[in-house]
C-alpha cells in the first residue's frame, strides 16, 4: 500500500469509518426537513438519480468534524471536471452491467440468459480497470479518493478479478469464432457446423455488378432488432450449442461459478459517489446564475458564526428555473450574542431568512458547500425547528396548548450545543400573552445557551437580554409596499414601518394638518 494512505484503509467514500453510518447518526423527525424547505432539495436530488436510493443518506449528518472535513475533501476533488468525468464514465458502465443482469433475468432462454450475464461481466471488468487507469494517472487530494485508489489497485492484483477477466475474455472470443451453417428447406431448419464452404453471396454480387445502373431500390430485408429470441431462434441456438459443446459448456460453467461476482465496496462506492455527484450538478445551475458556494469552517468550540451572501437553496433553486433573481443576505453573531430575533413586515423574507440559517447548518454537516461567499458555522448536536401546524382536533388541545407542549419538548431535549428555528410562535393568543411567552422562551434558550433565530411580530424581543441581536427584513424607502428581501442587523422599529405607509398614502399628522389647513 502507498504511503498515501498508510493511515487510512478505504471503508467507504461517503463515510470515514463504519460507525458514521449507524442508526445514532441518523435524524429520526422529518418535521425539520418540511420547515426549512430541505425535503424539496432532497427529493429533487435522490429524483435525479433515482435508481441509487440517496435518501436514506440525507438523513445522517455527521457528528464530528473529521469525517464532515472527508466529505468536504471527496466533494473539492469531484469538483475537478477531468476527475469528474471519469467517475461519471464509471458510472455509466456500472449501470450498463445492471442493465445487462437485469435483462439476464427476463429471458427465458438459458444460453441467452448466460450470454447477457458474460457481457455484463466484461462490461464490469473494463469499468473497474478503467477507472483505476484514471486514477492511477490523477493525484486526488482527498483521504477517500486516495484510499480507493489503493484499493482498487489491491483488487485488480486479486487472483480471483484477473482469473474472472481472464476467463470472461476467453469465452467472449470463443463464442466470436463460433461459425455454422443453416439450411433451410420449407419449414425444416437444419444446422450443421461450417466446413469452409464459399460463399455465394459474394459470388452473386459479383456476377450481378455489371447490370448495375446508378442507385436501384434495395430488395434487402430487415430483420426485427430485439433481445427476446422466439422458439425458432432459440432452438438454432441449443443446436450450436450441440455442435460446439466445451466452448457453451464453458460458458454455463463461468456464469454458476461466478454469479458473485460483483465486489461489495466497489458496488457500495457506485452508490455513493452518486450523493456528491447529485448536489454538484443540482448546484451547477445556481452558480452558472451568479451565485456562491463556499466549504464552511466548522467549529465546535465557537458560536460566532457568520455566513455572507448566503441564501435560502430551495427558493433560489425555484426563482433561477423562473428566471427571477435571487437576494442574498448576510448574519453574524459575536461574543455573547446567539439569537437572531428578526421581525418586520409580512412577506419581507423573514422566514426564508430563518430556514437559511437551519439549512446552512444541516448541509454543513452533510459535508456539502453551503450557499454563500463564506461561512463559520457551528457544528451542533441537534436542529429543533418550531413552525406553526394545523390544529388537530383528534388530541383535544387547542393550538396554544400545542405549541406550549411542543416547546417544552424542544426544550427539554436540548442542549447547550442545539440549534433551534423558531417562525412566530403564539400568533394564535393575545398580544400580551404572546410577549409574555416569548420573553420566557427566549430566556430559557438563552439560559442554555443555544443558537437560536426567531421570527416575529413582537419589537420587543429583539432587545431582550445580550444574548438577542435585532435584524429587521427592509422595505424600499420610495414606497414601503415594496419588500427588498434584505434582512439587515439593525433596532426594530414598527412604528418606523408604520409612518412609512402612512407617508406613502398622505395620512401623516403633518399631511392631514396641510389638508385640513386648506
Amino acid at each position: 500500500m502507498s504511503s498515501d494512505s498508510t493511515t487510512h484503509s478505504f471503508y467507504s467514500i461517503l463515510f470515514r469509518r463504519p460507525e458514521d453510518c449507524s442508526d445514532e447518526n441518523r435524524v429520526q423527525s422529518s418535521s425539520i426537513f418540511r420547515d426549512l424547505n430541505l425535503n424539496q432539495v432532497f427529493e429533487s436530488l435522490a429524483a435525479s438519480k433515482e435508481e441509487y436510493g440517496l435518501t436514506q443518506y440525507f438523513l445522517m449528518p455527521q457528528s464530528d468534524l473529521e469525517s464532515i472535513t472527508y466529505r468536504q475533501a471527496v466533494i473539492k476533488d469531484l469538483e475537478q471536471t477531468q476527475l469528474r468525468t471519469h467517475v461519471m464514465a464509471f458510472a455509466q458502465k456500472m449501470k450498463e452491467m445492471r442493465e445487462c443482469l437485469a435483462q439476464a433475468e427476463k429471458l427465458p432462454y438459458e444460453l441467452q440468459k448466460a450470454g447477457w450475464f458474460l457481457d455484463a461481466v466484461l462490461i464490469y471488468c473494463e469499468a473497474v480497470l478503467s477507472l483505476h487507469d484514471s486514477l492511477s494517472s490523477m493525484q486526488p487530494e482527498s483521504l477517500g479518493f486516495k484510499a480507493f485508489r489503493n484499493y482498487l489497485r489491491a483488487y485488480i492484483d486479486r487472483k480471483d478479478f484477473q482469473l474472472l477477466t481472464a476467463e470472461a475474455r476467453t469465452i467472449k472470443k470463443g463464442l466470436s469464432e463460433v461459425t455454422y451453417l443453416l439450411h433451410l428447406k420449407g419449414k425444416r431448419v437444419v444446422v450443421c457446423k461450417y466446413g469452409g464452404e464459399p460463399d455465394f453471396g459474394v459470388e452473386v454480387e459479383k456476377t450481378f455488378e455489371r447490370f448495375r445502373q446508378g442507385e436501384v431500390r434495395s430488395y434487402l430485408t430487415h430483420f426485427r432488432d430485439s433481445v427476446h429470441m422466439n422458439h425458432v431462434e432459440a432452438a438454432i441456438l441449443e443446436r450450436v450449442a450441440l455442435i460446439y459443446p466445451e466452448t457453451f459448456g464453458k460458458l454455463l460453467d463461468f456464469v454458476e461459478n461466478h454469479r458473485g461476482f460483483l465486489d461489495e465496496t466497489i458496488r457500495q462506492f457506485d452508490i455513493e459517489v452518486q450523493f456528491y455527484l447529485a448536489y454538484l450538478e443540482f448546484i451547477e445551475r445556481l452558480r452558472g446564475a451568479g451565485l456562491k458556494f463556499c466549504y464552511p469552517h466548522i467549529t465546535r468550540d465557537s458560536k460566532e458564526v457568520y455566513a455572507n451572501e448566503t441564501f435560502d437553496l430551495a427558493l433560489a433553486d425555484k426563482l433561477v428555473r423562473e428566471g427571477s433573481r435571487v437576494v442574498v443576505n448576510d448574519f453574524y453573531l459575536k461574543d455573547k450574542e446567539r439569537i437572531l430575533v428578526v421581525s418586520g413586515p409580512n412577506s419581507g423574507g423573514k422566514t426564508t431568512f430563518a430556514r437559511m440559517f437551519g439549512q446552512l447548518h444541516y448541509l454543513a454537516r452533510l459535508g456539502y458547500p453551503v450557499p454563500g461567499g463564506e461561512a463559520r458555522l457551528f457544528l451542533y448536536d441537534h436542529l429543533f425547528t418550531h413552525f406553526e401546524r394545523e390544529e388537530h382536533i383528534e388530541n383535544l388541545r387547542g393550538k396554544l396548548q400545542d405549541e406550549l407542549i411542543r416547546f417544552h419538548e424542544i426544550l427539554r431535549m436540548a442542549t447547550e450545543n442545539s440549534i433551534l428555528i423558531i417562525n412566530e410562535g403564539f400568533a394564535s393568543t393575545s398580544l400580551d400573552d404572546a410577549v409574555f411567552l416569548s420573553k420566557e422562551i427566549i430566556k430559557q434558550v438563552s439560559a442554555k445557551g443555544m443558537l437560536c433565530v426567531y421570527v416575529t411580530f413582537l419589537d420587543e424581543l429583539s432587545s431582550l437580554n445580550e444574548a438577542t441581536v435585532s435584524m429587521v427584513s427592509m422595505v424600499d424607502p420610495n414606497n414601503p409596499t415594496i419588500r427588498t428581501y434584505k434582512i439587515v442587523r439593525r433596532q426594530a422599529d414598527g412604528l418606523a414601518y408604520a409612518i412609512a405607509i402612512a407617508a406613502k398614502y398622505g395620512l401623516t399628522y403633518e399631511s392631514i394638518r396641510r389638508r385640513v389647513a386648506k
